[in-house]
Formats: structure tokens, sequence, C-alpha cells
């Protein structure tokens, strides 16, 4: 395996995409599609709705308010992700903020319609599943990860979540657009902007990665591993 290989680090497989042909149809059947204009909310934590939203097209921003009241960014989901999929099943408020950070297509599914076609397609459950699986293996990772360490390491396995979430190959690199540039870094990481400039100084001093205004570019994946572990 080569050192700039992104294997073993998630297969990055949108809920859209494990989806069969037969699945799909059914979901089109039970939604309806509706667009949101770059900085819209598609939901707020707290609400009551119960809708659950496939993602067609554009990216969104997951974040949450901490009991201190800090904003913390929960991820950014693109093309073929399911959001709001507990709303379906646990009639709660809603856990997390959904903002648009370009014009973005989603299929809105009522949360029953949602439920029964869960108890009458087995694969979808099944789909379910899987992410809901996913996204609690990284929560924890994020919790391990993020949580200690000097700040350039949580910040190297910062920029490897994000290369499997949403990094783009170009070449023998990945590239990672910060859609809010450093700060999205900051709260992510919990640490402030100037803390990650200067472990991003330090991550382009050793190689391993270069940085242009609202992008990350990972030289050597193997090599931010080390350092993140």
């Amino acid at each position: 395996m080569s050192g700039r290989s992104l294997e073993g680090m998630g297969d990055g497989v949108s809920f859209w995409d494990r989806l069969g042909p037969d699945e799909r149809v059914a979901l089109v059947g039970a939604g309806v599609r509706r667009g949101y204009p770059a900085g819209a909310a598609l939901c707020h934590q707290g609400d009551e709705t119960h809708h659950v939203l496939v993602l067609l097209s554009g990216h969104v921003r997951v974040t949450r308010v901490a009991m201190d009241g800090r904003e913390i960014v929960a991820g950014v989901r693109g093309p073929g992700d399911v959001l709001g999929e507990l709303a379906a099943v646990d009639p709660q408020p809603r856990m997390a903020t959904v903002r648009a950070l370009v014009d973005v297509h989603t299929l809105t599914i009522p949360g029953k319609r949602f439920a029964a076609l869960c108890q009458t397609q087995p694969r979808i459950a099944w789909v379910l599943l899987g992410v809901v699986a996913d996204r609690l293996r990284e929560s924890g990772r994020q919790w391990a990860e993020f949580g200690g360490g000097h700040t350039a390491q949580r910040v190297a396995a910062l920029l490897l979540e994000l290369a499997v979430r949403q990094g783009k190959p170009t070449g023998d690199a990945v590239e990672i657009t910060l859609w809010t540039g450093q700060r999205e870094l900051a709260e992510a990481a919990a640490t402030s902007r100037e803390s990650v400039a200067r472990a991003l100084r330090t991550l382009r001093e050793q190689g391993l990665v270069s940085t242009r205004r609202g992008h990350v570019t990972i030289h050597d994946v193997a090599g931010l591993r080390r350092l993140a572990s």
C-alpha cells in the first residue's frame, strides 16, 4: 500500500449509494424534492420536526451547541447522506442544526412514512443501521482523537476524518475543502484558530500538508496517521 493511500480509512459510501434500485424508488415515492439556498437552515437543534432528509446535491454543516454554549461542528455531509434519521424512530427534539454550505437539494420524507418503509423494506433498515453504526464509531474516534494530545495531533486526526468524509483525490494527494476556513477546524478540535494556524504550520514544515485559502491538501496520509496516533 502506498504511504499516500486512503486504504483502510473507511469506505466513504453514502446511505443512498448503499441502497438498491427498488429501495431508492420507494424512498423517492414517499418524499418530495426541496431546495435550500446557501446559508439556510434545514433544521435547528431542539426542533420538534420529524422528517428525514436525503441530500441529493450540495453540502451541509452539522453543528451542536454544547452545555457551555459553544457551537461544535459535528460534521459536513454531502450528496447521498441521510440526515435526521433518528426522528423516524425516536420522536425527540432535533439533536443538531443542519445548515446549507452551498445551494442544496434534498429528498424530504415524513418521519412516519420513513419508519413504515423501514418496516416493509428490510434493506433500508439494514443500511440505515450501518449508517448509525458508522456515525457512532466516528463520534468515538473524535472523542478519543480530539480529546487529548497536543494540538498538532488533534488537527492531524481531524484532517484524516475530513479526508474520509469529504476529501477529493488529486493525483497522489487528497484535497479537503474547509467551508468556514480554519474556524471549522478550531471548533471541531476544541481549540483556538491561533492554535490551529500554528498546528498547520507545523504540518506544512513536515511536508505532510499544504494549504491555501479554504483548502488543505494532504500529501502524506501515512505520515499524518503516525502523527495523529
